[in-house]
């Protein structure tokens, strides 16, 4: 008799790692994740939405041309080519999983954000995209047979044989925990940004499954790249609602405390990559508050928008006819577990889809709306490759280890540590600033324990190392004493690879 499967064990309901569950049928999938399925993750948040060269005249090498030049030319142009090539079939796919995009006369309605040349975003419900999105592909993995689901459990150790991964380690919220071996792991836990003290993330994306990886010594890449969307709405809070980049493509625009127009010195104005308009906001904030002026939008805008205008309204901001406050906040992790076109990392086994994972398809500054895209795209390709690893045989005699990702800090230290990382790894970063986290993080013997015992404060540690240890601006990577590092010849020999396709 034939020895049972072992399964596919998928951490994290978001949509890559859905997308790479479903991907993986028929072989039998553990779907884990640490909320209730439909809870907690950056993909029900996401208001921007999926592009994808489908307008005429527009092409997959466009979106790419674009895709590298916001990522300052770092970017991985194998990787950049295999996503947009496979953009318009994702949509396909998203549709024919239930996904209704929005439409308009002459079909999907598009729509363009910073950084594109074009209009090509496609949304669904306006800037519920992520919720819309996540909802269909919830409901066809619960419909599916080859699944098993288990919530709220925490992954927080990796089984390892003979250097391979082989299972993970599960633990509740009441402290049991459960060894479940498994084919192959796939790391679909999402990013870091909750480390900051303002993010755009909800509270639970702190980088535990990159933590995970670290901890188990898988390679890690660009862990200096962190995102900061510059129209985060103003609260004061940690977890800041999101002003989606669609509202500018709408027409707002972003003024100083003076009323003046902030972006006029771009050619792509209000438009521009993220990392500059995060910058710019940054800086003008030294003198006053920023504001995003929707009031000349025409009228009925908000039916588009009804996620911005309820976190308005619920500030006291009515934005049809009152700017709204913004500020740059931390949104997007660019760096990441270092990983190949299958999603496989430098451990055996060991997998990575979404915003844990680096492949260099981000470069040093992700595009609007090629984070979903990838979710879809690379969990898709990365289920398909795990899940051929359930048939290979398993060798139970082999000797296997638990490397454990080690305890969390508490709520007062996670909060310093937010500051720590704010004030020294933020949009423009102080040389003196990064110098002084680390040596709080190393030499204190209060800070150096956290370090030791905290895997947040470890994994802030090599962000901050990262950081440091690349003297150039590069992107989202922004030192006061810095110089461009974009060669020239890089972004040349970057253009005719795209243009050769």
């Amino acid at each position: 008799m034939a020895a049972p499967r072992q399964p596919l064990v998928v951490v994290g309901h978001g949509i890559a790692g859905l997308s790479a569950a479903l991907a993986a049928a028929p072989a039998p999938v553990l779907l884990v994740n640490r909320a209730r399925s439909g809870e907690g993750g950056s993909s029900l948040l996401a208001q921007g939405g999926i592009a994808a060269a489908l307008a005429p005249g527009d092409s997959a090498w466009a979106h790419a041309r674009d895709t590298a030049a916001a990522g300052a030319w770092h970017n991985d142009i194998r990787m950049v080519l295999r996503l947009t090539a496979a953009a318009p079939a994702a949509i396909a796919w998203l549709q024919a999983q239930g996904v209704a995009f929005d439409r308009d006369q002459a079909g999907l309605a598009l729509g363009r954000e910073g950084g594109h040349g074009v209009a090509r975003i496609v949304h669904a419900g306006g800037d519920r995209t992520g919720a819309r999105v996540t909802a269909a592909l919830l409901a066809r993995a619960r419909a599916a047979a080859h699944i098993q689901w288990r919530e709220q459990v925490d992954a927080d150790a990796l089984l390892l044989r003979d250097g391979a991964v082989v299972g993970v380690r599960l633990r509740d919220a009441a402290g049991c925990s459960e060894v479940v071996e498994a084919a192959a792991v796939v790391l679909a836990t999402g990013g870091l940004g909750a480390l900051y003290a303002h993010s755009t993330n909800p509270a639970g994306c702190t980088g535990s499954g990159l933590a995970l990886a670290q901890a188990a010594g898988a390679r890690m890449r660009d862990l200096e790249f962190v995102q900061f969307h510059p129209t985060a709405l103003a609260t004061g809070g940690a977890t800041l609602p999101l002003v989606t980049e669609a509202l500018r493509g709408a027409g707002a625009r972003l003024r100083d405390h003076r009323g003046r127009l902030l972006m006029d010195f771009h050619p792509m104005a209000d438009l521009a990559p993220r990392d500059i308009v995060a910058r710019t906001v940054w800086q003008a904030q030294r003198a006053g508050p920023v504001s995003l002026d929707a009031t000349s939008l025409p009228q009925g805008w908000e039916a588009a928008f009804p996620t911005v205008l309820a976190a308005c309204v619920a500030q006291g901001i009515d934005p049809r006819c009152m700017p709204i406050p913004v500020t740059p906040a931390a949104h997007f992790h660019m760096g990441g577990i270092a990983v190949d076109a299958d999603g496989a990392s430098s451990l055996p086994g060991l997998y990575a889809v979404g915003e844990v994972a680096c492949s260099g398809v981000h470069g040093g500054n992700r595009l609007a709306s090629n984070s979903l895209l990838e979710g879809v795209v690379c969990g898709r390709r990365t289920g398909e490759v795990a899940a051929q690893r359930t048939c290979m045989p398993t060798r139970p005699g082999a000797s296997t280890r638990l490397l454990r990702r080690g305890p969390g800090l508490d709520a007062a230290d996670r909060a310093a540590l937010r500051r720590l990382l704010w004030s020294a790894a933020g949009p423009v970063r102080s040389v003196e600033s990064m110098r002084q986290a680390q040596d709080e993080l190393q030499a204190q013997d209060e800070l150096q324990a956290l370090a030791a015992e905290g895997w947040q404060a470890r994994l802030a540690a090599a962000l901050l190392d990262a950081a440091r240890r690349r003297p150039g601006n590069l992107g989202a990577h922004w030192r006061d004493d810095g110089v461009a590092s974009v060669d020239a010849h890089v972004a040349a020999d970057g253009q005719r690879r795209i243009s050769a396709q």
